[in-house]
């Protein structure tokens, strides 16, 4: 196979599912590990995707808008989320009061809440959330507003002004994208705000984001980098932790 052939197939791969580890693309390739590794430094030096420990990323900030529904973003990296919701579903105690944000990644994490956790009081915008945090004999408020269909997020003004009067001992935070220079964002301006409000309001926000969001850019900003620590099951650039920190349930 030519080396444009393979700069090719492995582009296509990356577009895909956003990284690959120099195995994975060794086996979809049928070539060997040298041989991987130098097309990878070459696609590298050309600025076509970013080279990282142990395999390959896109680069940096591709612009998107798109926002799929709660059931079709439900089937996406299932087995990603749900190991990422435990993780999250582990750092809740008796005594905080927690704000969930909507999505499905969050929507997971309630669906892992047992023991003590299910004693901690919640605040959240997700409808069905707090339907599931209903059933489970929770604590649950829900702010007022209005309706997205799309995400199933209570947003608007009298949803940020009923977050607000609360202070969160942790927010567990849904973003569409995360990337170095534009941060966390989302598609919809008025679910960003309102995702920025709890943020504000929190003592420690953790953003539930699998490997997949890493590198894409929405519209709307929920906040920068900083702005909270990242919980995925894998970081595919260690320049991440650089700036904030990023904890992993793949090891």
């Amino acid at each position: 196979m030519l080396a444009e052939e393979r700069f090719a197939l492995i582009l296509n791969l990356l577009a895909e599912k956003r990284t690959a580890t120099v195995q994975e693309l060794c086996e979809a390739l049928n070539a060997s590990e040298s041989t991987i590794r130098r097309d990878l430094t070459e696609l590298a030096r050309q600025g076509r995707l970013n080279k990282v420990h142990g395999g390959a990323t896109l680069p940096d900030g591709q612009f998107l808008a798109d926002e799929p529904t709660m059931a079709a973003k439900e089937a996406l990296a299932v087995g990603q989320k749900r190991s990422i919701a435990q993780a999250a579903a582990d750092l809740i105690r008796a005594e905080d009061f927690i704000y969930i944000d909507a999505g499905t990644t969050t929507l997971a994490m309630v669906r892992a809440l047992s023991g003590p956790a299910l004693e901690a009081h919640y605040v959240t915008n997700g409808i069905a959330h707090a339907r599931l945090l209903a059933q489970k004999s929770c604590h649950v408020c829900v702010p007022g507003g209005l309706l997205r269909p799309q995400t199933e997020a209570i947003i608007g003004a009298a949803a940020i002004t009923a977050l607000q009067q609360f202070n969160f001992t942790k927010a567990f935070i849904g973003a569409n994208g995360v990337a170095l220079n534009a941060g966390f964002t989302t598609p919809d301006p008025e679910e960003a705000a309102v995702k920025a409000a709890a943020v504000h309001r929190a003592r420690e926000t953790w953003y539930l984001v699998d490997d997949s969001k890493f590198g894409r850019v929405y519209p709307a900003v929920i906040g920068e980098i900083y702005s909270g620590a990242i919980l995925t099951n894998r970081c595919p650039d260690p320049k991440y932790r650089q700036l904030t920190l990023v904890k992993e349930t793949e090891q």
